[in-house]
């Protein structure tokens, strides 16, 4: 393994860089967040990876303390990738680097690659959101399950700061694995556009483009911003 490349100054901005300034990483860690991957996995929901670029940069994440790999026991038998306490404190770099990109986000682009779970980061940034300025709040966090055409993906809000058990994950494609505190149901132009800043969850329910259902606190609050 090569050694890790250095920005040598002294400075907290260079060190965090000199970890995962590399191109590929974040977006490792973005998918992740979404609890052990298999490195298939990984390929599969990277398009555009190489397959030894992949390889190197989980070497190189696993050996910063970002990541690391285990045997799932059988009938798995497979290794996983995961992330590491310290890898998961990434969470609001990425919801940071999510909320200054929203003005270049755009329209989609014949070339852009989609993914339903792409969307949770921004998803659950917005649920957080959810009560600033008075309205109703969602501060009890909760499971979440949510359908859009390409699929269903759901989210932990709250788990970030550790008041939801997510069982390390803050994200996870598919259905819910337990009975969701809130289920939401939109179209993938509406989580467009709540993506993109254009709107807010607040006013796509409002304005009934985006279905609730759900006994939990979160769901009745939801129906009530």
């Amino acid at each position: 393994m090569s050694p890790r490349r250095s920005y040598d100054q002294y400075c907290s901005a260079a060190r965090a860089l000199d970890a995962v300034g590399d191109r590929w990483t974040l977006l490792i860690v973005r998918e992740l967040l979404a609890g052990p991957r298999r490195y298939t996995d990984l390929h599969a929901d990277l398009p555009g990876v190489s397959t030894d670029v992949l390889a190197s940069r989980l070497k190189d994440m696993e050996r910063d303390g970002l990541t690391t790999r285990r045997r799932l026991p059988p009938p798995g038998a497979a290794y996983v990738y995961e992330l590491t306490s310290r890898g998961s404190e990434l969470l609001p770099v990425l919801q940071a680097l999510g909320a200054w990109g929203q003005a270049a986000l755009g329209e989609r682009r014949p070339t852009d690659a989609v993914r339903a779970h792409w969307f949770a980061l921004p998803l659950l940034r917005a649920l957080e959101g959810v009560g600033a300025g008075g309205g109703a709040g969602v501060g009890e966090g909760g499971l979440v399950e949510v359908r859009l055409e390409e699929g269903l993906f759901h989210l932990y809000v709250g788990a970030g700061d550790g008041s939801v058990p997510g069982n390390g994950s803050v994200y996870g494609d598919g259905p819910a694995p337990g009975l969701p505190d809130a289920t939401l149901v939109l179209d993938t132009d509406t989580c467009t556009a709540i993506s993109r800043g254009g709107s807010t969850v607040a006013e796509a329910v409002r304005e009934g483009r985006v279905a609730v259902s759900g006994d939990g606190t979160l769901a009745k609050a939801l129906r009530e911003v």
